[in-house]
């Protein structure tokens, strides 16, 4: 199995909307979606357009959000994830079994903020980086 085109960059932040307008205000990145509320998976979300590819801002919605476990390492926020699309996610997951990867939560894909499942691979097996594997988009 071989990933296609980095997709989006995760990036967690304590302040979705200040961390929006800095990277306006800093690199001209006006292209922004509103920011939209994800219950399920317990985040804030909006994806800022640079051109090539696509900023998703995380803020958690609460203390369970896994998006919170990582502020409170890095209370400033920072990079949290690198997502790669895959044409089909249940082959893409069952590839990363099979090479001995450990596909988080319960294995199974889910709909992710972009409307298509997901899954999250356990940084252990990337170097420290957390990496999401999405359906491509129709």
């Amino acid at each position: 199995m071989n990933v296609g085109r980095l997709n989006h960059i995760g990036i967690a932040t304590p302040d979705i909307a200040a961390t929006r307008d800095a990277y306006a205000a800093l690199y001209g990145l006006e292209k922004a979606t509103e920011i939209k509320e994800f219950p399920k998976l317990g985040v804030k979300v909006c994806f800022i357009d640079t051109g090539n590819t696509e900023l998703e801002l995380l803020e958690p919605l609460g203390a369970e959000s896994p998006v919170n476990r990582f502020l409170e390492k890095n209370p400033k926020g920072g990079q949290h994830h690198l997502c790669f699309e895959v044409p089909d996610i249940i082959a893409a997951r069952d590839a990363m079994r099979g090479k001995g990867a450990t596909v988080l939560g319960t294995g199974e894909p889910y709909i992710g903020a972009h409307g298509v499942p997901v899954i999250f691979v356990h940084p252990k097996d990337t170097h420290g980086v957390l990496i999401e594997l999405m359906q491509e988009p129709a």
